[in-house]
């Protein structure tokens, strides 16, 4: 059989034309002014933050996301052991990076490791630790991207604990993702985490670990 091809009349053409001109007409500036961080559009909508660290813990405690407050590399070390005394023995998945080297350090002394250059996390990992690449205080969000050790580090465990500096705090996500195109060009993918992996779908009873980690834990630094 030969191919059938279906051609719009030019009747239907002129009348997309048209409303797609009306359109433009109606909002002309809509395509020609993109929302970004700081912009009057976004002020117009959301209130200032006067205190994005404050801003950041409280959305964090509603979203069910653990933050533990450090104030250097060694208070994380311990802030790190403290996480890990309360998840079952097994592997840890750690992204393989020099700002991790010093809680590697300490965590090898007592735990399994495998770094994240030796390859994707087991399904039987009991925890990931990651960097990030910011921190959202308007949601309490999770700037991450496969450079986090892998897609995996954030899927897979039961435990993800995140490691960050509280320099690396943000207004909201516009400012986060403008971070992207600089810091992660050659990342396959980027995502925010909002607190733990939940669900509620069925008769209301929130289940957590429905398609990811139970636990979400920051490590905040400074």
């Amino acid at each position: 059989m030969g191919t059938v091809k279906t051609v719009a009349s030019p009747a239907v053409n002129a009348a997309r034309e048209n409303i797609l001109t009306r359109i433009a007409k109606a909002n002309p500036d809509s395509r020609t002014r993109p929302v970004s961080a700081g912009s009057d559009a976004l002020d117009a909508i959301f209130p200032a933050i006067p205190n994005q660290r404050q801003r950041f813990l409280d959305e964090c405690a509603g979203n069910l996301t653990e933050v533990f407050v450090t104030t250097d590399a060694a208070h994380s070390a311990d802030a790190l052991a403290l996480i890990l005394s309360t998840v079952p023995a097994g592997e840890v998945y750690v992204q393989h990076d020099p700002a991790l080297q010093p809680l590697i350090s300490v965590l090898k002394e007592w735990r399994t490791v495998k770094l994240s250059s030796e390859g994707a996390p087991a399904e039987s990992i009991q925890a990931t630790v990651t960097l990030a690449h910011g921190f959202v205080a308007q949601t309490g969000s999770i700037l991450m991207s496969s450079a986090c050790g892998g897609r995996g580090a954030s899927i897979v465990p039961p435990c993800h604990i995140v490691y960050g500096r509280g320099e690396q705090i943000v207004a909201d996500i516009a400012a986060a993702l403008a971070r992207v195109a600089d810091a992660i060009p050659d990342a396959s993918y980027v995502g925010l985490i909002t607190g733990s992996s939940r669900t509620a779908d069925i008769e209301k009873i929130l289940v957590q670990g429905a398609h990811g980690p139970r636990r979400l834990v920051v490590i905040l630094e400074g």
